[in-house]
C-alpha cells in the first residue's frame, strides 16, 4: 500500500530543554560531589526564567495529545461538583456564619446571618451579610490565599490576611463589620493565625523572619496603634531558629495562647484575654523532647503531653493558678496501642481525638461524672475529625466524617445522649453511587518484618488478575497521617477501572508516635522500603502489575517518589512527584535557606553528624540518579514556593535527562507554576485543571487514553 503523498507528516518529537552546566564541587566527610546545576538556586540568574518557560513549553508539547482527555476529566470533575453550594452554618455569639460558592466563581464568599433569638438557628428573615468575597479580593491577581479569618468576640470586626504570590507572606487587614468598611490596618510580613483579646480591639499576630519563619508575636490595638504595625508591642521574639511561633484564643475566650514549637519540643505561654497587656507565662517551660498542647476549662487546663515516657501521649489536668508539673493529674493514661492526638474543652464535656490501629476516633468525657464514651462508625476504613465548634457552652458537637467511598459528611452529636444527626453530605452530582465502589485495608510486610497498612478503593467488580492499572500514593514524614479521604476527582480514575491505594508508610503518624520515629533521621530509609513493600504486595495480590502502576507523592512525599525511582525503577510505569523535596541533602546542608534549621530535627544535621550525612547521601534522589531506564516522570513546582524551593524539581529533572536511558515513550517532564507556591493554583477551576493534567498523564502512562469516562481496560 502506497502512502498518501499529501498526508500530514507525523508530529515531530519535541526536544527537551537543556540547561547549562556550571560544576560546583562539594566536599564533606570524605565525599566529593560535583553539582552541575547548583546555579538554578539563583533566582537572579538571567538563564533561569527562560529555562522554566522552555520546560513548560516542552511539557505542553509532549502532552498535547492528551488535551482531549484532560478536558474530559476536567468536565467530569466540574459536572460532579455542585458549584453553587453552602457550608453548614455554625453559631458564634448572636450570628450564624457560613461560606458559599457560586457557579463560575473560583473562590468562596464568607457570610453571616443574625440568630433567630433562640440560639438554635438563623432568623427566617435575617439579611445575609457578606463578610469577605474572595472573588472580589482576587480581581486583577493570578493567585489568592486567605491566611487569617477571625471575627472579634463582639462580632464587630474581622481580621483577615491575604497572600497574592503563593510565598505565604501575608498582608493583614481589619474590616469594620458594622459598616462594611475596611479600616486602615495593612500589616505586611505576617504569618498564619491571629488571636483577639476580650476587648475586641486588641489582637495578637505573628511576623516572619528572613527564613520565612514566624518568630515574633506582636500586640496591635485597632484604631490606636499605627495601622502598618510599626509601633506594635513585641510580646515575644523566638530566637531559637528551630521554633515556630503561633497564636490563638481559647474556645472559652478567656485565654490567649502563644505556642512555640520545634519538630520535637513545644512550649505554650498563656495570658488573660481580659488583661492583654500582661506578660504571658509558660504552662510548662520547654524541655528538649517534651511536646504538649492545652485546652482551657474554668479553673483548669487540660494538657495533652508526652512527658514521663508517654510516646503516644496522655491527657492531664492542672490548676490554672498553679501550673507546676507536680500538680498535673492524669485523666487518660498512656497506652501503647492508642495515640492521644488532642483535646477540645466545652462547658460540660471534653472531646478527645485518638488514633488506634491506624484509624482516627473520637471519645467524649462527661466532666461531671468522668464517664467516657467512644463514638462508633460503620465503615472499617474511615476518617473522622473536628468540625466547626466555636461555642464553649454547648451540648452538641460537630464533626466531619469521610472515607474512600463516602463523601465528606458533617454530623452533630448530642454530647449527653449520643444522639447523632446528619447535617450535610458533600453532593456528588450525576449517577454517583457509593455502593458501586469497595474499600478495604490491606497489610504489606516490609523487609524487616514490619506490617504496613494500605488503604485501597476500586470500582466493585474490578478484576484481581494483575491486569488493572493502579495509582499508589505515599507521603511518610512529619508524623502527618494520610488518612483515607474522599475525592470527586478520583472517580475519574475509578470509573476507568483504576485502583487507588494509599501506602501508610513509616514516617507518618498512622500507627502512633513510634511509627513516626521509625521513619525519620537515620531510620528514614524505612519510609522508602515500606512503600516498595506496599507496591509489591498490590502486585502479589493481583491488584495490578508494575508496568501499569503509577506512584504519586508531593513535598516530602516527592522525596519518597524520587527515592523509589532510584531504588526500583522497574517497579512502576510512571511517577508523579509534586513540589518534590528531591535535593534534600544540599538543602539541609545550607542553613541560610528557609526552614533548613527547623528541619534538622526531622532529617538530622548533616553539617555536624557524619552518620546523618552518609544516610542522606545514600537516599537523596538528586544525587543517586543512575544511568538506566526510569519510569516516565512528571515533576511539578512553584516558583514562589517557600517550603520546597523551585530549584529542587528543576535540578532533578535536568540530572535525570542527562543520565537516564529513557526513550520518548517514557518522558521526563517538569511543570512549573510561575505565579504560585507550594499548594499550586489557588482558584478551584485552576486547581481542577491542574488535577486533570496530572490524572491525564497518569492514565496515559497506564495505557488509558479514552475520553469517554467509561471503564476501559
Amino acid at each position: 500500500m502506497v502512502a498518501d503523498a499529501h498526508a500530514d507528516p507525523p508530529p515531530a518529537t519535541p526536544t527537551p530543554p537543556t540547561a547549562k552546566q556550571v560544576p560546583v564541587v562539594r566536599e564533606r566527610f570524605g565525599d566529593t560531589t560535583v553539582d552541575d546545576y547548583a546555579w538554578l538556586r539563583d533566582r537572579q540568574d538571567p538563564d533561569l526564567l527562560p529555562l522554566l518557560e522552555a520546560e513548560n513549553a516542552y511539557t505542553d508539547a509532549v502532552t498535547a495529545p492528551l488535551a482531549g482527555l484532560r478536558d474530559r476529566i476536567f468536565a467530569e470533575i466540574k459536572d460532579r461538583t455542585q458549584e453553587t453550594d453552602l457550608s453548614v452554618p455554625h453559631r458564634k455569639g448572636t450570628w450564624w456564619y457560613y461560606s458559599r460558592t457560586e457557579e463560575g466563581k473560583p473562590y468562596r464568599i464568607h457570610c453571616r446571618r443574625a440568630d433567630d433569638g433562640t440560639g438554635a438557628s438563623m432568623g427566617a428573615d435575617a439579611e445575609e451579610v457578606v463578610l469577605l468575597d474572595e472573588n472580589a479580593v482576587a480581581e486583577g491577581h493570578e493567585y489568592l490565599s486567605i491566611g487569617v479569618f477571625e471575627v472579634s468576640p463582639d462580632g464587630d470586626r474581622l481580621a483577615w490576611s491575604v497572600d497574592r504570590e503563593g510565598d505565604e507572606d501575608h498582608r493583614l487587614h481589619v474590616t469594620d463589620l458594622t459598616t462594611g468598611d475596611r479600616l486602615g490596618e495593612a500589616i505586611d510580613g505576617t504569618s498564619y493565625g491571629l488571636a483577639w483579646a476580650a476587648d475586641s480591639s486588641t489582637c495578637f499576630y505573628t511576623t516572619l523572619d528572613a527564613a520565612q519563619r514566624p518568630w515574633r508575636v506582636h500586640r496591635h490595638v485597632v484604631g490606636v496603634d499605627a495601622p502598618d504595625g510599626s509601633d506594635d508591642a513585641l510580646v515575644h521574639q523566638e530566637n531559637d531558629e528551630r521554633f515556630f511561633a503561633s497564636v490563638g484564643t481559647s474556645r472559652s475566650g478567656a485565654l490567649v495562647a502563644i505556642t512555640l514549637e520545634s519538630k520535637v519540643t513545644s512550649e505554650v505561654r498563656i495570658l488573660d484575654a481580659h488583661d492583654p497587656t500582661r506578660d504571658p507565662r509558660p504552662v510548662e517551660p520547654r524541655r528538649q523532647g517534651h511536646e504538649y498542647s492545652v485546652a482551657h476549662h474554668g479553673e483548669h487546663l487540660y494538657v495533652v503531653s508526652n512527658d514521663g515516657d508517654a510516646p503516644n501521649f496522655a491527657l492531664w489536668r492542672v490548676p490554672l493558678g498553679d501550673l507546676g508539673r507536680d500538680r498535673w493529674e492524669p485523666v487518660i493514661t498512656h497506652r501503647d496501642d492508642t495515640r492521644v492526638e488532642g483535646v477540645e474543652a466545652f462547658a460540660d464535656h471534653l472531646v478527645v481525638h485518638v488514633r488506634r490501629d491506624g484509624i482516627t476516633g473520637l471519645a467524649v468525657i462527661d466532666l461531671a461524672t468522668g464517664d467516657r464514651r467512644d463514638l462508633d462508625f460503620d465503615e472499617e476504613v474511615h476518617t473522622v475529625g473536628a468540625g466547626v465548634n466555636e461555642e464553649f457552652a454547648t451540648s452538641t458537637y460537630r464533626f466531619g466524617y469521610q472515607s474512600l467511598v463516602t463523601p465528606v459528611t458533617v454530623f452533630e452529636e448530642d454530647l449527653a445522649t449520643g444522639e447523632r444527626r446528619l447535617l450535610k453530605r458533600q453532593p456528588v452530582l450525576g449517577d454517583f453511587d457509593p455502593a458501586a465502589y469497595e474499600s478495604t485495608r490491606l497489610w504489606a510486610e516490609a523487609d524487616d518484618g514490619t506490617r504496613v497498612p494500605i488503604s485501597v478503593v476500586a470500582r466493585r467488580g474490578t478484576p484481581r488478575d494483575g491486569s488493572v492499572p493502579c495509582l499508589i500514593y505515599g507521603y511518610g514524614a512529619y508524623e502527618a497521617s494520610m488518612d483515607p479521604w474522599f475525592s470527586i476527582a478520583r472517580l475519574s480514575l475509578l470509573d476507568r477501572e483504576v485502583v487507588f491505594a494509599v501506602a501508610h508508610v513509616r514516617g507518618g503518624g498512622e500507627l502512633g508516635r513510634r511509627w513516626y520515629e521509625d521513619g525519620k533521621l537515620l531510620a528514614k530509609p524505612n519510609t522508602f522500603g515500606d512503600f516498595l513493600a506496599c507496591a509489591r504486595h498490590l502486585v502479589a495480590e493481583g491488584w495490578t502489575s508494575p508496568e501499569r502502576m503509577v506512584a504519586r507523592g508531593g513535598s516530602a512525599g516527592g522525596l519518597l517518589m524520587g527515592a523509589v525511582a532510584n531504588l526500583a525503577p522497574d517497579g512502576f510505569g510512571a511517577i508523579v512527584a509534586e513540589v518534590p523535596f528531591v535535593d534534600a541533602l544540599n538543602t539541609i546542608l545550607d542553613p541560610s535557606l528557609p526552614l533548613t534549621v527547623i528541619e534538622w530535627e526531622e532529617w538530622g544535621n548533616p553539617i555536624e553528624d557524619e552518620a546523618v550525612f552518609a544516610c542522606m547521601r545514600s537516599y537523596t534522589p538528586y544525587e543517586n540518579v543512575a544511568a538506566r531506564e526510569y519510569p516516565a516522570i512528571l515533576a511539578t513546582g512553584g516558583l514562589n514556593d517557600p517550603r520546597v524551593g523551585y530549584h529542587e524539581p528543576t535540578k532533578w529533572v535536568q540530572r535525570l535527562r542527562a543520565t537516564v536511558t529513557n526513550g520518548p515513550d517514557r518522558p521526563i517532564l517538569l511543570k512549573m507554576e510561575l505565579g504560585a507556591g507550594h499548594g499550586g493554583p489557588s482558584g478551584r477551576y485552576d486547581a481542577w485543571r491542574q488535577e486533570a493534567f496530572v490524572l491525564a498523564f497518569a492514565l496515559w502512562q497506564m495505557g488509558i487514553t479514552d475520553q469517554s469516562g467509561a471503564a476501559a481496560g
